[in-house]
């Protein structure tokens, strides 16, 4: 059950956030790497499982381990669940919890959801990973990590949404290229009114890359159907240097 095991789970399941983790500071990452390993484990038994009900039962054993963690008992010795009951306390489990609950909408072949139900998801979602990372830190600055945690999971949504699509359909709310600029800009809007406090802020290092992708969806909507919102890699690379640096 070592830090190596879970790095490797992130590196190979979710390179961006692996890649932050590796600019963070190194006592962080003990803390980081768990929590970022049990998304990745989260978001394959929504996509990597064909079988919807496999694929529910997977995510309510994966609830269950959380409820352990948060009643206080012994973590399972799972490669993810025994590192992640080292870092959680009975709150941090309890939004990843509410994380979990709201993946189960991704089953559904064409989740309805409108603006508001759309913001949710990305509260519980991004902003939920975000706020339970930074508080594992000692954050305590809810609004703030869990506002950078939002627009950061709507840029990763728009990223894939050429992906999503093949499987939901629709994964956006309707409205089109309007709702995608309504929603990029008032994300852009919030992150400009940020002030992120010094307690937790290495977890902030997982949403380097949301101003780039939601400033090209805000003027380019058109490119997130395409599939061309990405930075290259070289942009990618020093973009997340220089968040470093700021750190």
């Amino acid at each position: 059950m070592s830090l190596q095991s879970v790095a490797d789970i992130v590196a190979r399941g979710d390179p961006d956030r692996f890649d932050a983790c590796m600019a963070a500071p190194v006592a962080t990452r003990a803390v980081l790497f768990p929590i970022y390993a049990f998304n990745v484990e989260v978001s394959r038994a929504t996509w990597a499982i064909s079988e919807p009900l496999i694929s529910e039962m997977r995510l309510q054993w994966l609830r269950d381990a959380l409820d352990d963690i948060a009643n206080g008992k012994t973590a399972s010795r799972h490669e993810v669940i025994a590192p992640l009951g080292d870092v959680l306390d009975g709150e941090g489990a309890r939004i990843l919890d509410r994380l979990v609950q709201a993946r189960r909408h991704d089953l559904q072949p064409k989740p309805a959801r409108d603006v508001g139900q759309f913001r949710e998801y990305l509260d519980s979602t991004g902003g939920g990973l975000m706020w339970a990372a930074a508080r594992a830190l000692g954050g305590e600055d809810e609004a703030c990590f869990r506002t950078l945690g939002m627009a950061s999971g709507l840029a990763n949504f728009l990223l894939a949404v050429p992906r999503l699509a093949t499987r939901m359909g629709a994964p956006l709310p309707d409205g089109g290229s309007d709702t995608i600029q309504m929603l990029a800009r008032d994300a852009l809007a919030e992150l400009r009114s940020l002030r992120l406090p010094k307690a937790g802020r290495a977890a902030s290092l997982a949403a380097w890359r949301a101003k780039t992708i939601l400033r090209r969806a805000a003027g380019e909507p058109d490119r997130v159907a395409k599939g061309t919102l990405s930075e290259s890699e070289f942009r990618r690379r020093l973009s997340l240097i220089w968040a470093g640096y700021r750190l």
